[in-house]
C-alpha cells in the first residue's frame, strides 16, 4: 500500500512540473544536415527546448525538403510553417530597401557589411515586424563569387556563359539580359543537375555553398571579384511567436542572437577553408584586375542600379547605404582585395 502512495505521489509531481503541452514551431530550411547553417538552426532548438522546459518545441526541415526560400515563405504565410532562415534575396519579397544592403559591388568588406546592418537593422526588423515577421537573428551565407566552367575575368567573358540565376526576378533578369547576359533561371535543387546536362555553365555561389554541395567540381574557375555578401535571417512568423509565453521571449531571443552571430564568424573561417579546399582539388581562381574591376563597376552604375533603385529600393535607403559606407571607410584603411 506504501508503495502505490508513493508511486501515485511521484506521477502527481511530475504531471505538476511538466508541461500542459509543447508548442511546436516547424521550421524549414534549404541548408542540409551537417553544414554550419543546420547545425546552428539545431542548437537553437536544442536551447530553446532547454530554456523553456520542453515547452517550445522546434520541429526543423533541412534539405529543402519543405521547398526553396520563396515556397517557405509562402508556407509561413499560410501558416504550414512557422520559421525558416531567409537570405536577403528572398527578405526583399518582404521589405524591399533591404536589397539596398547585397546589391552587386556596392559593399566590399566584412566590416562594412557589419556596420551598415548594426546602423540598419534595427529598422528593418521594425518593417519586417510590421509584415508579420519577427527576427531572432542576423547571419550570412557569405560572399557571393562566379564559378565557371571557363575562365572568366570580364563582363565580356560572362557574355558567353549560360548563367544561373535563383529564382523568377523578372526585374534582375532584364538587367542580366540589357548587359548581353544569359541568365537562366531556376530553382536552387535544380543547379546541380543543370551543371551536369550544360543547361547552364557558370552560376554564382558563396565558396562554402559551392564546396558543401560539390558544384565547384563541374564549374572549376572562380572570378577573383566579390560580387555581392549574401546575409539573411532567421525569422518567425509574429502568430506563432506571440504564442510563446511572454517570459520565455527574451531568452529565447538572446539565445538565437548569440547564435547568429558565432555562426557569421564560422562562415567567415570556412570561406577561406573552403577556398583553400578547392584550390587542392582542381579549382583555379582568376584574379581580376583594378582596371576590368572598373569595367563591372561601369556596367553597374549606368545599367544596374538605376534600374534598381527607385522602382525597387528607395533612393532615401540607397543614399543611407553609401553614406554609412563613407563613414566607415573614412576610419579603416585596411585595403580591399578580392577572396581574401
Amino acid at each position: 500500500m506504501k508503495a502505490l502512495i508513493a508511486s501515485i505521489c511521484i506521477y502527481i509531481i511530475v504531471l505538476s512540473v511538466a508541461p500542459a503541452h509543447s508548442l511546436v514551431i516547424k521550421l524549414g530550411t534549404i541548408a542540409p544536415e551537417g553544414s554550419p547553417w543546420h547545425d546552428a538552426i539545431l542548437e537553437t532548438a536544442q536551447k530553446w527546448k532547454e530554456l523553456s522546459g520542453g515547452r517550445v518545441t522546434v520541429r526543423i526541415y533541412p534539405g529543402a525538403v519543405a521547398g526553396d526560400e520563396n515556397d517557405m515563405l509562402r508556407k509561413i504565410r499560410i501558416g504550414q510553417l512557422h520559421a525558416t532562415a531567409l537570405t536577403s534575396s528572398t527578405l526583399t519579397e518582404i521589405v524591399p530597401d533591404i536589397e539596398a544592403i547585397s546589391l552587386p559591388m556596392l559593399l566590399r568588406t566584412d566590416g562594412e557589411l557589419d556596420y551598415v546592418i548594426e546602423k540598419l537593422g534595427p529598422e528593418f526588423e521594425a518593417r519586417l515586424a510590421k509584415k508579420g515577421f519577427k527576427v531572432l537573428n542576423w547571419s550570412s551565407m557569405g560572399w557571393v563569387y562566379f564559378f565557371t566552367k571557363e575562365p572568366v575575368t570580364t563582363p565580356e567573358d560572362m557574355k558567353k556563359q549560360k548563367l544561373f540565376f535563383w529564382g523568377s526576378d523578372t526585374t534582375y533578369i532584364e538587367v542580366l539580359k540589357k548587359w548581353g547576359f544569359n541568365p537562366v533561371p531556376l530553382g536552387i535543387t535544380d543547379l546541380l543537375p543543370s551543371l551536369q546536362t550544360g543547361l547552364v555553365d557558370a552560376f554564382p555561389s558563396p565558396p562554402a555553398a559551392a564546396v558543401l554541395f560539390q558544384m565547384f567540381t563541374l564549374a572549376p574557375h572562380m572570378t577573383d571579384l566579390r560580387w555581392q555578401p549574401l546575409p539573411g535571417t532567421t525569422v518567425i512568423s509574429m502568430r506563432q511567436w506571440n504564442k510563446i509565453p511572454a517570459d520565455l521571449r527574451p531568452a529565447l531571443e538572446g539565445v538565437a542572437r548569440d547564435v547568429g552571430a558565432r555562426l557569421q564568424t564560422r562562415i567567415r573561417e570556412l570561406e577561406k577553408q573552403a577556398i583553400a579546399v578547392m584550390i587542392e582539388h582542381g579549382l583555379t581562381i582568376h584574379p581580376v584586375s583594378p582596371s576590368v574591376e572598373e569595367e563591372w563597376r561601369k556596367l553597374l552604375r549606368e545599367a544596374g542600379y538605376p534600374v534598381i533603385v527607385g522602382p525597387r529600393v528607395s533612393q532615401e535607403m540607397f543614399d543611407a547605404v553609401r553614406s554609412l559606407l563613407d563613414e566607415y571607410r573614412a576610419t579603416d584603411l585596411k585595403p580591399v582585395t578580392g577572396s581574401q
